[in-house]
């Protein structure tokens, strides 16, 4: 279960900034930068107009969304795709990512119109290298095989070498990803 904080004085405004508009559902901060700056935060899954909102955990930080959208650009999504197809021990970790991320929001407020639904493409396919980012970011190392090898490819502290094997399905990092 991940550990997250109330806004800390001038975080809504950093984290305007940060999205360009005023976040929906705002509930607090569950990762930051090594700076202290809101990377991610923590959304109601129902927001104040009472539609919805699956995704609970929220990537806010500017590097850190240019660096997922160069991976989703790139195609890196298709081959970690295709890896869990031919890993079993691969699908049981995301499997496990998937009803992590469940629990952590159940426990904010259960929506039964989301319900069984997380972010990213859990528990069967990857299609937002952004959502599970922030997932892993929230979790912490170990919790989301996909989010974590992500950012141990753009090398963001504490993840280093806690990727899922290789850095990358089918190649090496990025290297203008490095040293976030």
């Amino acid at each position: 279960m991940s550990h997250w904080e109330p806004l800390r004085p001038g975080d809504a405004e950093t984290i305007r900034e940060q999205l360009h508009r005023a976040p929906r559902g705002l509930l607090g901060v569950a990762a930051r930068s090594p700076d202290g700056t809101p990377a991610v935060v923590v959304t109601d899954p129902l927001l104040p107009d009472g539609s919805p909102f699956p995704t609970f955990y929220y990537l806010t930080l500017p590097r850190l969304i240019q660096a997922c959208s160069t991976l989703e650009a790139e195609g890196w999504m298709a081959p970690w795709a295709a890896r869990l197809e031919q890993d079993p021990a691969l699908g049981v970790a995301y499997t496990a990512a998937h009803t992590a991320y469940l629990t952590d929001r159940a426990a904010i407020r259960e929506v039964p119109r989301i319900a069984g639904i997380s972010a990213g493409g859990m528990p069967v396919r990857v299609k937002c290298v952004h959502a599970l980012v922030a997932h892993a970011l929230a979790a912490g190392p170990g919790v989301n095989p996909v989010g974590d090898t992500a950012l141990a490819g753009m090398g963001w502290p504490g993840w280093e070498g806690r990727g899922w094997g290789a850095q990358s399905p089918t190649s090496a990092p990025d290297a203008g990803m490095t040293g976030m």
